[in-house]
């Protein structure tokens, strides 16, 4: 347990919030805006990238910085009232707070949507940085001296072990346990129910 305030990083989509059903929505209304078939339960599987990295599978690579523009455009009206919260997350971010701790939220969606969806549900971290993923995502991590970073993804692993953050990982996105351990996971939680207890024992 560091000697200064506890502050740990989580990741937002499929860490924090369900954001399958939202996402759905907003690459459906662009599929539907260019005439470009778009198979978004296939995106949605496979959430944790940036949005420029999955256009590119269905777009060609000169439309791709425009029309990942005009997505995060559309995106606050489609995607932020149907994304709900995953379970345990405000638990998480208050078990944090009980402790004096600091909870900060590190992810890869444009900011302004990241924030949106975390007002929507009434969640208040600490701070909020967007667009960075992956080893990335360890410079803002170390910056705001995050000792954990909770995430779904292989990608965040990669991120708080750039940082030299603990690295948890929830198995409510699209790795499973073993994926997450082989990419260094030092603990793995089913989700962040699990996250109260498991800090308990963390900070004893």
């Amino acid at each position: 347990m560091p000697s200064h305030p506890l502050t740990v990083g989580f990741d937002l989509d499929m860490t924090l919030v369900d954001s399958r059903p939202g996402i759905k929505a907003a690459y459906l209304a662009l599929s539907a805006e260019t005439g470009t078939p778009i198979d978004a339960d296939l995106v949605v599987s496979r959430l944790g990238p940036p949005v420029d990295d999955e256009l590119r599978n269905w777009f060609p690579a000169d439309a791709v910085a425009a029309t990942a523009d005009r997505y995060r455009e559309i995106y606050p009206t489609y995607a932020i009232a149907p994304s709900p919260a995953l379970p345990g997350a405000r638990e998480s971010v208050a078990a944090i707070r009980e402790r004096g701790g600091r909870a900060i939220v590190v992810t890869a969606k444009h900011l302004p949507n990241a924030e949106l969806h975390l007002a929507h549900l009434g969640i208040e971290p600490d701070a909020v940085i967007g667009g960075l993923w992956a080893e990335a995502k360890g410079e803002a991590l170390r910056e705001h001296g995050a000792d954990v970073y909770v995430g779904d993804h292989t990608g965040d692993v990669r991120g708080a072990r750039t940082a030299g953050a603990l690295s948890v990982a929830v198995t409510t996105g699209p790795c499973d346990a073993e994926e997450l351990r082989a990419a260094g996971a030092d603990v793995v939680l089913s989700s962040l129910t699990d996250f109260p207890s498991w800090l308990d024992g963390y900070a004893a």
